[in-house]
């Protein structure tokens, strides 16, 4: 059936508009917690993920990498901070109101290096799915021991 308001090039649509809480939460296999976001497995998305992460006070990750797919974070509140590289070389800070860009297939290990504030970032990543893409990397945490 077409859309008699679609317009010629137009993409057809798939499915409904959907309003989610953040509300419900998981701990990934990175050992952060997540709430629950925008997903193939919440709303059916095809091509974005999208969630709230919280870091308690002093909490730190796992090393992982999102194969093949990029993300993005957006610093809500507090401090968090990660180290990054193929051997965890790289180290940066990142605050509230500050953006964060991990490409593709990038060493990771996130942590709060606050010893009584949380740190709450939005992610963003291009893998609908909300843990798929993770792999483990436990050979490199202990480069980076706290």
């Amino acid at each position: 059936m077409t859309d008699i308001n679609q317009q010629p090039g137009d993409l057809p649509r798939r499915g409904d508009c959907k309003r989610l809480r953040a509300a419900d939460s998981f701990t990934g296999k990175q050992g952060l917690n997540y709430q629950v976001g925008i997903s193939a497995q919440s709303v059916g998305a095809t091509g974005i993920h999208m969630q709230l992460a919280t870091l308690p006070p002093g909490v730190r990750g796992k090393t992982h990498k999102h194969a093949m797919h990029e993300t993005a974070i957006y610093a809500i509140s507090g401090v968090s901070a990660v180290w990054y590289g193929d051997r965890l070389e790289h180290h940066e800070q990142i605050e509230a109101g500050d953006f964060f860009y991990i490409p593709a297939n990038m060493p990771h290990l996130p942590y709060n290096p606050h010893a009584s504030e949380p740190a709450v970032v939005l992610i963003a990543r291009t893998d609908p799915n909300d843990q798929e893409s993770v792999e483990m990397l436990p050979q490199l945490d202990l480069l980076r021991q706290p």
